[in-house]
């Protein structure tokens, strides 16, 4: 089961890429609106497999202290100690 829907991922990717590579190129505004239209699509849908596929998202944890500022060089290696 994650097997395709991971192949189904991989297909939407590769369709938005290909996508993009179009409107890189000439094309006329009905034929560019109709693409981005499609490109619009494929992501959405994209993006709802990713969310059903991978539920669960992780929080980095934030740092249990702040680092000090950046303080100002004044010739002095090591007087910020």
């Amino acid at each position: 089961m994650i097997d395709e829907k991971l192949a189904r991922l991989r297909t939407y990717r590769n369709s938005i890429d290909r996508y993009n590579r179009l409107l890189k190129t000439d094309l006329t505004e009905l034929e560019r609106r109709f693409i981005e239209k499609r490109v619009s699509e494929e992501r959405t849908q994209m993006e709802a497999l990713a969310v059903s596929t991978f539920p669960i998202s992780f929080n980095l944890p934030l740092p249990a202290f702040e680092a000090d500022p950046i303080q100002p060089n004044d010739g002095h290696c090591l007087s910020n100690l």
